[in-house]
């Protein structure tokens, strides 16, 4: 349950902060020693920043967000065809950010956002860039590095220094493996691992502890074999395999977010799955 804080809850601002006049703070929020806040800054209520964070630009951060020390927000991205406009960041309720994080604004080019959602976790030293947009419920562990307009479904899993190319989507409830480099689309609840990413299965642990229902999850397997036998196939072949999954599997709601990714425009194309002899083809995941 949300916490609700009297409108009079007091603001603790240290002495030696620089918080710029002109930005909103809301009620219960402490800014602690050394912490810098520009003057088109937005922070609601029971906020915390804990030293040495940076919060610049045109940005938001929700109710109870808690910054850790030497994190930037806000700043300009790292995109040689920024002209200092004024573009925005948002972060959600209640996200944790976590030491030496960085977290660029958008661009006139892009969304001109950068977004952050609700309940997420971004741990030491992870980088989001220019235009990405993470959705709620979302784990960065430490070391993870975005190129720009990368887009994070809600519940993802990111595993430390994975690296995600630019324009990548992840799908929803999906698990990246550590020291992955994602160059392609993740499927909706699928698990990738290795040095260039490889679909090994789809990411049974969070779907039992989401609560799925056991026949549901026996009818995402079965659909996850036809659309990725172990034999492989060519593009076409996908064609028809998708069809079919769609076709035969059309009341399982999972299954069919799942054809809907699959099938929506990409920059980057969809990851292929792991060769016949991996072994760790339809892994349990983490």
């Amino acid at each position: 349950m949300k916490q609700v804080l009297p409108e009079t809850a007091a603001v603790s601002i240290h002495p030696s902060a620089i918080v710029d006049p002109q930005a909103q703070i809301g009620p219960g929020t402490t800014i602690g020693p050394w912490c810098h806040i520009g003057p088109d800054v937005s922070i609601g209520e029971g906020v915390r920043l804990h030293a040495n964070v940076i919060v610049d630009g045109h940005t938001r951060l929700a109710d109870g967000v808690e910054v850790y020390p030497f994190v930037t927000i806000g700043l300009a991205p790292q995109d040689l065809k920024y002209a200092g406009e004024p573009t925005r960041c948002d972060i959600g309720a209640r996200t944790v950010i976590r030491e030496n994080v960085t977290i660029h604004r958008g661009t006139a080019q892009g969304h001109g956002l950068t977004k952050v959602g609700a309940h997420c976790l971004i741990m030491a030293n992870a980088h989001v860039a220019h235009d990405c947009t993470i959705g709620d419920g979302v784990i960065i562990v430490n070391n993870v590095v975005m190129g720009g307009h990368v887009e994070i479904g809600d519940g993802a899993r990111i595993m430390g220094a994975a690296a995600l190319h630019q324009f990548v989507r992840i799908g929803r409830g999906a698990l990246v493996g550590g020291v992955c480099g994602v160059e392609s689309d993740v499927i909706p609840y699928g698990s990738v691992l290795g040095n260039r990413a490889r679909l090994v299965g789809l990411h049974w642990i969070w779907l039992r502890r989401q609560g799925v229902d056991p026949s549901e999850i026996h009818a995402m397997r079965r659909a996850f074999r036809i659309l990725y036998p172990r034999q492989g196939g060519g593009e076409g072949v996908l064609d028809a395999r998708l069809t079919e999954v769609k076709r035969d599997f059309a009341e399982v709601a999972r299954v069919q977010e799942i054809v809907a990714f699959m099938e929506a425009p990409s920059r980057r194309g969809l990851v292929r799955g792991a060769r016949p002899s991996s072994n760790v083809l339809e892994s349990e995941g983490a």
